[in-house]
C-alpha cells in the first residue's frame, strides 16, 4: 500500500471548516498552526484546534500576533465594537474583516513551512466566505500561492481545497468523517456559549441542519 507523503503545513483554527479539512487530509499534514491574533474567540477555537491534533498525532504550534489586536480595526478583535447578529452576509459581516488577516497568516506559515522541509501550505476558506472576506477568494489564494512561490527556495504552494464548496458541503464530508461538531467553536462573540445569534452561528445552525447532522451545540 502506497504511503502519503506529509508534506503539507495547515492553518487551524479550530473552527467547523478547518478542523475538517484536518481530518481530511490528515494523511498529508506534518503540522498545523494556529494564530492568536487577539480575536474575541480565540481563547475559544485554539483549544478545539490543540484537542484534534493531538488524537490524530499531528504536531501543533500556536503563534502569537497579539499586534493585530493592538493596531488593527475590526470588530472581531478584542477592544472592537460589537459583533453583528443576522445573517452571514457582506453588508451585516464586513465589520469582522481583520485587514488582509490571511495573507498575514499564510506569510507566517509558508516561512514555517519551508523551515521544516514542507512544500505545501493549507487553508480552509469555502464558498460562503468569498463575498465577504477578500483574502479567502479564489483571486486571493492564487495570486498567494505565486507570491509564496517565488518567494521560496522550495518554491511553495497554498492549497485550499474547500475554495468552492458550501459550508454544508463541508459539514456533510465531516458527518462522514465522524467528527463531533461540538468539539468545534464559531462564535464570534467568544463567550462561554455559542451566542446562537451572529452570523457564524446562523451559518453553523443552518450547516449541521442541512447536512442532517444533530447539533449538540451549547447556545445561549
Amino acid at each position: 500500500m502506497k504511503q502519503t507523503l506529509k508534506d503539507s503545513l495547515m492553518v487551524l483554527s479550530g473552527g467547523m471548516d478547518s478542523t475538517t479539512m484536518l481530518y481530511d487530509f490528515q494523511e498529508r499534514i506534518a503540522l498545523a498552526v494556529s494564530f492568536d491574533y487577539g480575536s474575541k474567540h480565540n481563547a475559544r477555537e485554539i483549544p478545539f484546534a490543540r484537542l484534534h491534533c493531538q488524537r490524530l498525532g499531528i504536531p501543533h504550534l500556536v503563534i502569537p500576533l497579539d499586534f493585530m489586536q493592538r493596531y488593527f480595526a475590526s470588530s472581531l478583535l478584542l477592544g472592537g465594537e460589537a459583533i453583528p447578529e443576522g445573517n452571514y452576509d457582506d453588508e451585516n459581516m464586513r465589520s469582522t474583516v481583520v485587514p488582509f488577516r490571511n495573507g498575514i497568516m499564510l506569510s507566517v506559515a509558508a516561512g514555517l513551512a519551508e523551515t521544516h522541509g514542507l512544500s505545501r501550505v493549507m487553508i480552509a476558506n469555502h464558498a460562503g466566505d468569498h463575498a465577504i472576506y477578500p483574502d479567502c477568494r479564489p483571486e486571493f489564494v492564487k495570486s498567494m500561492s505565486e507570491a509564496v512561490s517565488h518567494g521560496t527556495y522550495a518554491h511553495l504552494t497554498v492549497e485550499a481545497p474547500y475554495t468552492h464548496l458550501t459550508k454544508t458541503d463541508i459539514a456533510r464530508r465531516g458527518k462522514a468523517l465522524g467528527i463531533d461538531y461540538a468539539e468545534t467553536w464559531s462564535c464570534y462573540q467568544g463567550g462561554e456559549k455559542h451566542c446562537g445569534r451572529c452570523g457564524t452561528c446562523r451559518e453553523r445552525r443552518e450547516a449541521l441542519a442541512a447536512a442532517g447532522i444533530e447539533d449538540t451545540t451549547l447556545y445561549e
